[in-house]
């Protein structure tokens, strides 16, 4: 059995919202061993701060996992994991960087994983998204460094 396979049948669930949020969880998740190499490419510098972002990678990956035990919880990892990886990736980063952009795609996710009778638990989610976009401003001086001075070059 290939990777792509046993990752297909890992990430399967009965319930089409769960599943591709597993789906999507898996995607983040690997990609994020490679993520590194985007900053260290784009602006140089110290790329060894890109490493924190792996603290959320075991969150992404366990999605399936908790939405084998209960849908609504597995479903509700993707966008809280999202966020607690925007908000640390903008502090190693810098806000220049534009990794706040990130909370987007989790507020919609939040808004479209669930369901009508689940509405209470998108509006939470959403909440704490803008929430976090909210810290704009508060993040205090980045944790990286980059050979241009700034994480600017990621924006531009």
């Amino acid at each position: 059995m290939n990777l792509v396979r046993r990752l297909g049948d890992y990430a399967a669930h009965p319930d089409p919202l769960t599943a591709a949020c597993n789906r999507i969880a898996l995607l983040v998740a690997t990609n994020q061993p490679f993520y590194p190499l985007y900053p260290w490419w784009i602006v140089g510098g110290d790329w060894r701060v890109a490493c924190w972002t792996f603290l959320s990678t075991p969150f992404f990956a366990c999605v399936p996992v908790v939405a084998r035990r209960n849908a609504v919880a597995g479903r509700v990892l993707l966008p809280l994991a999202g966020v607690a990886n925007g908000i640390l990736s903008t502090k190693a980063f810098g806000e220049p960087s534009g990794v706040e952009l990130f909370f987007i795609p989790c507020g919609l996710i939040a808004c479209l994983a669930f369901r009508r009778e689940e509405r209470r638990v998108a509006a939470v989610l959403l909440g704490l998204t803008m929430g976090a976009g909210l810290l704009h401003g508060h993040y205090g001086v980045r944790s990286g460094a980059s050979r241009h001075g700034n994480m600017h070059p990621l924006c531009d």
